[in-house]
Formats: structure tokens, sequence, C-alpha cells
């Protein structure tokens, strides 16, 4: 009779990556996005309705406005809260991995680069939390965030006596007016829908060759690592 070969276990070992605050971020920030770019076109251009009631009974319009306001106000400041909690999160949530400056974070970056974009090697550098190039992406995510409130709230500023619209006044000056600070409010929700889409694939593509729970970890915070790169993922943080 032949015996059974029982497969050797692999030796990998479960890392709470996303805490809470980080994972609430995420959806509240997608649900916002999504939400800020539909009524955003319908904004920059309105569709007529066809409706038999009278126009002043219906406020479609006026609805999709107040949409777009309560969640540039809702995106705004969870952005703040994720400000905050790049300072004292866990290392995967702080701001060090945001900002290349660090040797091997460069290094990093150009293997990432070789296996994602070029596709000139088949595997490279695995890391728990974000390797060095969605690090820098993300930063650069988060400045054309600060970008858009701020815009966004100039551009309100005109039509509300709110303080905080008030604040970003100086905007629409100095970017050379309204119908600029428009176009430029525009131009960089394009950025939101790229980065949307890359986004979503990237995230997808690395869960199915990579297997390690990236797609369910922003849900539960749990990653799976071999204990071997994630020994060599420790070193890196230190």
């Amino acid at each position: 009779m032949a015996e059974s070969v029982q497969a050797a276990p692999v030796p990998y070992r479960r890392v709470y990556v996303w805490e809470f605050p980080v994972r609430l971020y995420h959806w509240v920030n997608a649900i916002c996005v999504v939400a800020l770019i539909v009524t955003g076109f319908l904004i920059g251009a309105p569709t007529t309705i066809q409706n038999a009631d009278e126009a002043y009974r219906q406020y479609w319009f006026g609805t999709v406005r107040f949409v777009h306001f309560v969640c540039a106000f809702v995106f705004f400041f969870n952005f703040l809260m994720r400000i905050y909690w790049g300072f004292v999160g866990n290392r995967y949530a702080r701001w060090t991995n945001f900002i290349p400056h660090r040797k091997e974070q460069f290094l990093e970056a150009i293997e990432v680069l070789r296996v994602d974009v070029t596709q000139t090697k088949r595997k490279g550098i695995t890391t728990i939390g974000h390797n060095s190039v969605a690090g820098a992406i993300y930063f650069l995510s988060f400045m054309v965030f600060l970008f858009q409130s701020f815009t966004g709230f100039a551009l309100y500023s005109g039509m509300s006596t709110a303080i905080l619209p008030g604040l970003f006044s100086w905007m629409v000056p100095l970017l050379g007016g309204d119908l600029a600070v428009r176009q430029w409010h525009h131009i960089m929700m394009w950025f939101f829908v790229v980065f949307t889409l890359v986004h979503v694939y990237l995230v997808f593509y690395h869960d199915y060759v990579e297997g390690r729970g990236t797609a369910s970890s922003m849900v539960g915070g749990w990653k799976f690592e071999q204990k071997e790169r994630f020994r060599a993922d420790e070193r890196r943080f230190k």
C-alpha cells in the first residue's frame, strides 16, 4: 500500500497591518470620492431630467449640489483624521512609509517598477505594508486631496457665510479667478478617476499573484506573510 505523503506546512504567519482608523478612513474616503466624482460631473455638465412635475418641486440639481457639499466636508475632516493617524498609528500607517528617504526604499522602488510596470522581473521585494512606490503615489494623492479641498472650499466661499469655506477664499485670486479655480478643480478630478481604476486593479492583481490577503486586509486588517519575508520586512522598518 502506498504511503500518503503529507505536504509540509508553509511557514506563514498572520500580521495585523491596517488598524481600524486606517480602514475606516479608507472606506469613508472611497464612498466620498465616488460620490464627489459623480456629483461633480453633474455640476460641471448639468443634464435635464424630464418630469411632469413643476421645476420648483423637483429640486434635483439642488440635491446634487447638497450631496457634493456634504461629501466634501466629510472627505475633508476624514482626511484630517488620517493626517493625525499618520503620527500616532502603527508603523504601517506612519508618514515615514509615504516619503522615500532611505536607500532601502529607493532600491525597493526600482524592484517594484521592474515587476509591476516594465515586467522585466517576475518577482520582486514583498512588503507587508505599502511598498515604496505605492507609498510615494499615496503621498502624491494626499497632496491632490488637499488641493481639491482647498479649491472646493474656495469655490464654495463665494456662496456661503460659513467660517471654513471662507478660510480658503484667498485661492480664488491666487489662481486667477473663479473660472480658473473651477477648471483646476475639474482637471484634478480626473486624477481621482485614474487613481481609482489603477488602485483597484493593482489591489486585485497583487491579491491574486501574492495570495497574502491584500484585498481582505482592508476589511479585517490582517495580512499573511511567510516568516522569512516577514523577518526581512521587520529589518526594513528598523
